[in-house]
């Protein structure tokens, strides 16, 4: 029996959980939620909780507690608009996907982008600069940055270390009483020999509630056999919310002795791909399921494990049966339990042999080459040993290289493998213009996975197994004016704006200048829209103006865009 230590155990007091009334809510509306903490998103943890904003942008957004301004981000990805607010107990909130910042921190930010010559800042603000009290005003919410729709992202961190904290355990006016619901069961084979209902592969299944927990549809005992892992589909919600979201903590018992035990109190943002591997990837990947794994693959570091025997699986080798508890817990003490029964039960095996070509092992570094692919896997990027699998497709139209089939895109990458791919038929003087694609084999469809090109190869970093192969990007970004007809009218009176695109390399650089000057064009990169907006302290009306545009993709096609406005 192993004890893992919570590493996450707070020694300064002022952090402890639970400090009533030293916060107040950042907005003065309903709190809501559309998300939490820890709740399950693509590739990472979420890291707060969403508020809900009656579906407008607008509402004014207030400081939780006294302290100051630390930082200011400003994105068209990511938090889009962000505030950050150190506070004198040693934590730091932080307010995203913003509208707009207060007046006086909205000049400095604008300051600060003329200066840069860049949309795109991020802002470290002496302390003094802008002091806060509770409740001051700070922002309006917005649906900036990769938002999906109008509501404020709030966080609490650890000042010092930077680490995300649950802020459903601060005294916020957030109400909840319904425990986690459960959707499914899932049990996995762990090793070569095991089985389940006398197969070799993964099985789900339903389940129903009754008598105040839930159990296997049927109540059925499921028939097993060798080493394996039980893993649950679950989401949690919060009163007048169907969003979903996440679980507090997850304990499993077998024959009423504690085999896993995980808490998500914190976790550092080094952490949050190990995601990756505290679900099953392959379910996420073949079906969009997230299930929760209660057993911990050899390469996942996450440290929101407080309890483990082993590494939580089970092993059924007794021919008894065995009696499984999986509890879950919301943030507020709202629970649910699976209950079910296994039998350990031996059956002849026949083992299918597995192909493949090579062992990866995850403790360390890992390269496989041929004469027209070299990839490198460092050690950390797997989570457990890979049995290696490997071919390649002919060259196709409008490819430059044969199609690596690298693997299986429902394997998880935590840190990013370098791959060399051998091109084929590619015109030297295309060589610039030259990246690698990540290929998509049910649609054909393909997006780039950037890369460069050197003496004959094009090299890149990816972060995921796949499909991957050479294309070239000679098309530049397209330019669509939105606010001028003829390239001389205006037809909004206090804005420009343009809808851009790009069809494979991406959006690179935003350039425009106003009567020769460097004029900053905001970026919506989510609705493809950049705008500037007439600024009296640097425009001078009442003129003829003139007006270029350039926008270039990463493969330095470039667009240009000009135009004579009078305003």
């Amino acid at each position: 029996m192993r004890k893992i230590l919570l590493l996450f155990a707070l020694s300064n007091s002022v952090l402890a959980i639970g400090q009533n009334g030293y916060y107040s809510d950042p907005v003065k509306i309903q709190m809501l939620l559309s998300g939490s903490f820890a709740e399950l998103r693509s590739n990472h943890f979420h890291s707060g909780i969403d508020i809900k904003t009656q579906g407008v942008t607008g509402i004014p957004v207030y400081a939780v507690a006294d302290g100051f301004v630390s930082r200011i981000s400003v994105s068209p990805t990511g938090f889009g608009n962000a505030l950050y607010i150190n506070h004198p107990n040693g934590t730091t909130s932080v307010y995203g996907h913003l509208e707009s910042f207060r007046d006086d921190i909205a000049k400095y930010v604008k300051q600060n982008q003329y200066k840069q010559k860049s949309f795109r800042v991020d802002l470290q603000v002496l302390s003094g600069k802008f002091p806060l009290r509770k409740n001051d005003i700070i922002a309006k919410s917005g649906n900036s940055g990769s938002s999906g729709g109008p509501h404020l992202h709030f966080e609490i961190r650890d000042t010092q270390s930077e680490e995300p904290l649950n802020p459903l355990k601060y005294d916020f006016d957030v109400k909840d009483k319904t425990p986690p619901k459960v959707f499914a069961l899932m049990v996995e084979p762990l090793s070569d020999t095991s089985l389940i209902k006398y197969d070799t592969k993964k099985r789900r299944f339903s389940v129903v509630f009754y008598e105040g927990k839930y159990h296997l549809k049927d109540n059925q005992i499921i028939p097993v056999y060798g080493e394996l892992g039980f893993a649950i589909e679950t989401n949690d919600y919060c009163n007048g919310s169907w969003n979903k979201c996440g679980i507090y903590s997850i304990q499993l018992t077998v024959d009423d002795e504690l085999y896993f035990s995980c808490q998500l109190d914190r976790f550092s943002f080094d952490e949050s791909r190990y995601i990756n591997s505290y679900i099953d990837y392959e379910t996420y990947i073949n079906i969009n399921r997230r299930v929760q794994k209660t057993w911990v693959d050899p390469g996942n570091k996450l440290r929101i494990y407080n309890y483990l025997k082993g590494n939580g699986a089970f092993k059924a080798i007794d021919n008894k049966i065995h009696q499984i508890h999986i509890q879950l817990k919301d943030s507020y003490g709202n629970t649910s339990t699976l209950e079910f029964k296994v039998r350990s039960k031996p059956t002849k095996f026949i083992q299918t042999p597995n192909i493949f070509v090579e062992k990866f092992e995850y403790n360390r570094d890992n390269q496989f080459e041929t004469n027209n692919l070299q990839l490198e896997i460092p050690q950390g990027a797997l989570y457990s040993n890979l049995n290696f699998e490997y071919k390649t497709f002919p060259v196709e139209p409008g490819y430059y290289s044969e199609i690596h089939v690298i693997h299986k895109k429902t394997v998880p990458l935590h840190k990013s493998a370098n791959i060399k791919i051998k091109t084929k038929n590619l015109p030297k003087p295309l060589g610039s213009k030259a990246l690698l694609v990540n290929i998509d084999n049910k649609t054909g469809k393909f997006w780039t996975a950037g890369g460069i090109y050197e003496k004959g190869w094009v090299s890149g970093a990816v972060r995921s197994f796949g499909e991957y192969a050479v294309r070239i990007d000679t098309v530049p970004p397209t330019i669509k004016p939105l606010s001028i007809q003829n390239n001389n009218k205006l037809t909004e009176a206090n804005q420009i704006r343009f809808r851009i695109s790009d069809d494979l390399a991406g959006i690179e650089k935003i350039e425009g200048f106003l009567d020769g000057k460097w004029a900053l064009f905001e970026y919506d990169s989510k609705n493809n829209l950049i705008t500037h907006k007439f600024d009296k302290e640097r425009f001078e009306f009442n003129k003829s103006h003139k007006l270029i545009l350039n926008i270039s993709d990463y493969k330095n096609n470039i667009a240009t865009y000009e135009a004579t406005f009078w305003k």
